[in-house]
């Protein structure tokens, strides 16, 4: 019996006893099936039944319990074939719109609260990642000189979003000069992803005038860290952990330790999150246990979707026990990731 082979009986059997068990995280026995959800099959059937499932591996049968758990494989099963379409109720909908459209226009907060509202409605840790820069067109470079010998670099790409970087020059800047440097890289430069620019940088300011020496020499030693993503862990955003250390799995030492860990760490989550995306670009994607790379994360599960503002695009998601309410989780990162969407082009 492999996925996509089992019997009515054998996927109602399924649904119900995943539904227990997210409803009380303690493993799951045929009387309880048969006494709470009237399939109309006698407690002996189900106990058979749940048998089979156990035999296939969608099952498993902890030592100190009579009763049944959900696997990876059960899990896999109920979110692709037996969980239903996903859906928010108008409350909750109505929530999250209020929560996103009263927040400031400025990116981080809104950034912010999304990432809240995700944890707060279900109740895991929830994750947002900065928009990607790396394939952004630059719109047009400022640069503005600081006190002593240091600019500042301004640079706005065409989703309205800015990313900044001071540098240190070698010499006192002449603001004539650096106003005809600025028009010289915005006339070389402006259109071309930061990608591009990295690559082609040099053969496209090589022609300039030696006035301009100290202030290009500069961009090209930096030309990689200026035009680059900020970095991820810094421009990340993880809440929730109030949320998830009430789960009755943290009550162990053991697993109360494994996701503090986690929550400190949190550029393990979002490497997994852009990972992940990269196999289902624009799509939702749900990741179970031991379908995630990083063997720290093979206790939970992963759902992340891809939200866009112009040309650039962000991950948000959620990470929690393996035991989760999977259709209000996935629909609750799939409504919000599109009014992030939203919000973020009415912003910029």
């Amino acid at each position: 019996m492999g996925l996509g082979e089992l019997t009515e009986r054998e996927k109602a059997v399924l649904r119900y006893v995943i539904h227990q068990f997210i409803l009380t995280a303690s493993p799951v026995g045929s009387r309880v099936i048969s006494k709470k959800y009237n399939l109309g099959y006698s407690s002996a059937t189900i106990r058979n039944i749940m048998a089979d499932l156990e035999e296939s591996g969608y099952l498993g049968h902890p030592h100190t319990s009579a009763g049944r758990v959900p696997t990876d494989k059960g899990y896999r099963y109920y979110v692709d074939s037996l969980m239903g379409t996903p859906k928010l109720s108008p409350s909750v909908k109505s929530l999250i719109e209020s929560s996103i459209s009263s927040t400031s226009k400025e990116t981080d907060e809104l950034l912010k609260v999304t990432s809240t509202i995700l944890s707060d409605i279900t109740k895991q840790l929830a994750c947002v990642t900065y928009p990607k820069f790396d394939k952004a067109k630059l719109e047009k470079i400022q640069l503005v000189g600081l006190s002593g010998k240091r600019i500042l670099v301004v640079l706005t790409v065409s989703s309205g979003l800015v990313k900044t970087i001071t540098l240190e020059i070698n010499s006192e800047i002449d603001q004539k000069n650096l106003m005809s440097i600025q028009r010289l890289l915005n006339e070389r430069l402006s259109g071309l992803t930061f990608s591009e620019i990295r690559k082609s940088f040099r053969k496209r300011i090589k022609d300039y005038k030696s006035e301009y020496k100290p202030v290009i020499r500069v961009f090209l030693s930096s030309v990689d860290e200026i035009f680059t993503d900020v970095k991820e862990y810094e421009k990340s955003i993880i809440t929730g952990a109030k949320h998830i250390l009430q789960h009755p799995e943290f009550e162990e030492h053991e697993h109360l330790h494994s996701i503090i860990e986690l929550i400190e760490d949190k550029d393990v989550i979002i490497h997994i999150m852009d990972d992940q995306l990269k196999m289902r670009k624009g799509d939702v994607l749900v990741s179970i246990g031991s379908e995630i790379k990083d063997r720290k994360l093979n206790d939970y599960s992963l759902i992340v979707k891809e939200y866009k503002i112009g040309d650039l695009a962000g991950s948000i998601g959620i990470v929690g026990p393996k035991r989760m309410e999977y259709s209000k989780a996935v629909a609750s990162v799939i409504y919000v990731a599109e009014l992030l969407s939203k919000a973020l082009q009415r912003n910029n």
